[in-house]
């Protein structure tokens, strides 16, 4: 105990010097930006500490003045140096070609281990069966359906009459917020056959999504705290740590009883579920998957299987597709030229079906639309860091020796934005990056383009992802034209998931077509 109080008053210690570091920084040249000082003794810390609020855009200039490639280092005897890359031969390397050197690790599992045994946080044979049911289920031919069915259902009967009110009564609105309880919503039909209703006129509290929220920022700080001081702020139910232990329970209690409720279903009804038209259900494909993996029920706990592999999906789903529309929204709104194109692309392509469903083929052929949104994953990818340690010593193909266990952050943000990989203009959104020479959609290699990340552990969701986004998408810029508004600020949140700090502050306004 005596360890943990030493460790407790050091740590205290820091963020007073970081503050003492910020005070005297403030009034220097801010102009001048430089890589945080390497103090003796406390490392990097304090220069990290005081600019955790833009830490993506912090990194991305380090970044860009080392090369690509820099190690941050941390307080002595927390073990926090972090090796900071966003050299696409680096993350070739890291994800594809020397895989196996690099899995999540036990670090990694402690600081994200509410999600358990599931895809995102497991190694070895046990990712291998994660990966081969995610694979299988999401690959089924009636998933496809059944998503575009629960979207639609969403977009009609909440998202439509919520921008529709908000619009008639002029009202500014969080568009961030419209799109994660969207995501919520549909994310929770699709997995666990429970509409929790968060996307409706009186915008209710909804107690797992506000979880969800809490859990997701702890994790972020964990990844800059020394271990021992966020255990001891989560044994004492301090600050973020308490909000992540009461989030992860209220999580549990919703996703158990969904459990149950979906198993009784499934005992009444073994073996008529699949066989009924349109009734292809996620737990169904799920426990068949399970019943030829039968290695799970005698090696693991099946029921503590099931809440890992779902809570794994809720968090992947609703986050990442909440981050993608909203900057795409943004910089829809910062690109009024790039709006009218995919307007004229909907008109040309889709209008015929206009009070129809359109479905994902239809979609497909919207090359403009397309290329906009990967311009907008590529500047704001909805997970803007990966986290990885290497099992044996390995030097990177920058030239940069790692050893075992060296902590390295592959900034996926920074790629984006910088001028050797993407070019003098990359900072621009031109969804014509995207266009072959003859007119048809452009496929960057996914160690360059990494949003969806790349290698063995590329996105299994990336399909149902874009399916979304698409329909979503199209079906507001055909009826609303989005404004920001003046003088609301847009930044990144220091978030595992790249949210806006502030939400997305809009007015919308109804276009003169008729709409139907």
């Amino acid at each position: 105990m005596a360890f943990l109080e030493y460790s407790f008053i050091l740590s205290s210690l820091l963020i007073l010097i970081s503050f003492l570091t910020f005070k005297y920084r403030r009034h220097q040249n801010h102009t001048t930006t430089i890589i945080p000082t390497n103090w003796p003794l406390i490392g990097m810390l304090p220069g990290v500490l005081v600019n955790i609020h833009r830490f993506h855009d912090l990194i991305t200039i380090g970044l860009k003045i080392s090369g690509g490639t820099y190690m941050v280092k941390g307080p002595c005897f927390t073990n926090l140096d972090m090796l900071i890359t966003a050299d696409p031969a680096n993350i070739h390397h890291i994800l594809s070609k020397n895989f196996s050197n690099y899995p999540k690790g036990d670090k990694f599992f402690k600081i994200f281990a509410v999600l358990g045994d599931g895809i995102l946080n497991s190694d070895g044979k046990l990712w291998e069966i994660n990966r081969k049911v995610a694979l299988s289920v999401l690959k089924h031919p009636g998933f496809q359906s059944l998503l575009e069915t629960i979207t639609w259902n969403k977009v009609e009967n909440g998202l439509l009459p919520v921008l529709e009110s908000l619009c008639e009564h002029g009202t500014e609105v969080d568009l961030q917020e419209i799109f994660q309880r969207f995501s919520f919503d549909t994310i929770c039909k699709l997995f666990f056959d429970n509409d929790l209703e968060s996307l409706s006129l009186d915008f209710p509290n909804v107690q797992c999504l506000e979880a969800l929220t809490d859990v997701e920022e702890a994790i972020f700080l964990r990844h800059f705290t020394p271990p021992c001081l966020w255990k001891l702020l989560r044994l004492l139910r301090v600050g973020k740590e308490r909000k992540s232990s009461d989030g992860c329970k209220i999580l549990d209690q919703f996703i158990y009883k969904c459990l149950a409720r979906n198993q009784n279903e499934y005992n009444n009804n073994i073996n008529s579920c699949q066989h009924q038209e349109g009734k292809f259900a996620i737990y169904t494909a799920l426990m068949r998957e399970l019943e030829v993996h039968h290695e799970i029920g005698t090696c693991w706990d099946r029921t503590k299987f099931l809440r890992d592999t779902l809570l794994n999906m809720l968090g992947a789903g609703k986050e990442t597709t909440s981050s993608a529309l909203s900057w795409f929204f943004y910089m829809l709104a910062k690109n009024p030229t790039v709006e009218d194109k995919i307007l004229e692309e909907i008109h040309t392509h889709l209008e015929v079906k206009v009070g129809k469903r359109w479905n994902a083929q239809e979609l497909g052929q919207m090359v403009y639309l397309h290329g906009a949104l990967c311009e907008s994953l590529r500047l704001f990818p909805s997970i803007p860091f990966n986290h990885k340690s290497p099992l044996q010593p390995d030097i990177l193909p920058s030239g940069h020796k790692v050893d075992r266990d060296t902590e390295i952050i592959l900034s996926m943000y920074s790629m984006g934005r910088m001028k050797s990989v993407w070019g003098e203009d990359c900072m621009e959104f031109k969804p014509e990056r995207w266009f072959t020479n003859n007119g048809g959609i452009k496929h960057e290699p996914t160690y360059k383009f990494t949003s969806f990340s790349a290698g063995p552990r590329s996105c299994v969701g990336k399909n149902m992802s874009l399916s979304q986004l698409k329909i979503v998408s199209t079906k507001i810029i055909y009826r609303y034209h989005i404004e920001l508004v003046e003088g609301h600020p847009v930044l990144p949140a220091a978030s595992m998931v790249l949210q806006m700090k502030h939400g997305l502050k809009v007015r919308l306004t109804k276009r003169s077509e008729n709409m139907n």
